[in-house]
């Protein structure tokens, strides 16, 4: 997720702040300490603006 954030142009902050959650929630999710809730991973899809496939995936490939 960490890859789709950076490519969106925002930080962990920036993302945490649209999303609705803290800071320190959104680097638990990226690090895979802690997993988000479905409807939290919509959120996080939506404002990364990309499919929740793409971030269901480690890495991308290319």
């Amino acid at each position: 997720m960490c890859w789709a954030r950076r490519k969106a142009g925002l930080t962990k902050r920036g993302l945490a702040a649209a999303v609705g959650i803290s800071e320190q929630l959104m680097g638990e999710i990226e690090s895979g300490w802690r997993n988000a809730t479905p409807p939290t991973l919509a959120k996080i899809a939506a404002a990364l603006n990309c499919p929740l496939v793409a971030l269901e995936r480690k890495r991308p490939w290319s």
